[in-house]
């Protein structure tokens, strides 16, 4: 989408700190994400930057972030901490991750507040619902009786989706699609979104802001299929992004 006069949309990405082994070099603390979503964000036409998550993230350095970007993707990973969203703790959650609760609830609440183009994907999905004030479902085959949506530990499954007629995420993808998957965890209130996407068992795929000029968030893997419409959309959008005070 981009021209070589035209000025390539920053987006920011959020990531892990995690430790990495490479060459001689044995578990250093590190930002890492997939390279996936980098791909898919720089084909798209986007420039990428690396967000580490931070224990001490408030709302104000969530804003100073956003400030120098014109989108932002709150990537998937571990299970948001049930005490954000005030919930005894289901035995399938994963170890929380402190550093990413704290950053990624702060840039969701910034990025609504200041209208920045977001997509959530997977964890991201479930930060902004929590941001907003909603709840999990903090172990899914509970409810649905299979592990389709994370069928192989390690792998991504596939599955069908439904979207819902009037929504963005309807006019981008149409009716339905086969998606990349692996969750155990869903979203089942979401405050100020409204649902965009459902699989076939009754568990939420995407949901959406009407109000904004492009918030949205999908329960699945983008980053790991072929189609690239929601990150282009992303990009599209944030090339329309005009900062506050500009």
């Amino acid at each position: 989408m981009s021209t070589p006069t035209s000025r390539r949309p920053v987006i920011g990405l959020t990531c892990y700190v995690e430790p990495v082994s490479r060459a001689v070099w044995r578990d250093v603390p590190s930002a890492t994400v997939p390279y996936s979503y980098v791909r898919k964000i720089e084909e798209a036409g986007g420039l990428v930057v690396i967000i580490p998550p931070r224990t001490d993230a408030d709302p104000a350095l969530a804003a100073e972030i956003l400030e120098r970007l014109d989108g932002l993707v709150i990537a998937g990973g571990a299970d948001v901490d049930p005490d954000r969203y005030a919930h005894p703790r289901h035995p399938a959650v994963q170890e929380s991750r402190e550093d990413r609760d704290s950053m990624e609830l702060a840039l969701a609440t910034a990025a609504a507040e200041q209208d920045l183009p977001l997509l959530g994907v997977c964890r991201g999905m479930q930060v902004m619902a929590v941001a907003a004030g909603g709840h999990l479902e903090q172990h899914l085959p509970d409810r649905v009786g299979h592990e389709d949506h994370s069928p192989h530990e390690g792998a991504y499954g596939t599955h069908p989706v439904s979207t819902v007629a009037g929504t963005r995420v309807n006019s981008l993808l149409g009716d339905s699609t086969v998606v990349p998957s692996y969750h155990h965890q869903s979203v089942l209130t979401h405050p100020g979104f409204v649902p965009a996407a459902w699989a076939t068992d009754g568990t939420l795929e995407a949901m959406e802001d009407p109000r904004a000029g492009f918030r949205l968030a999908v329960q699945w893997h983008p980053e790991e299929g072929d189609d690239p419409r929601l990150f282009t959309a992303l990009v599209e959008a944030a090339a329309r992004h005009t900062p506050p005070g500009s």
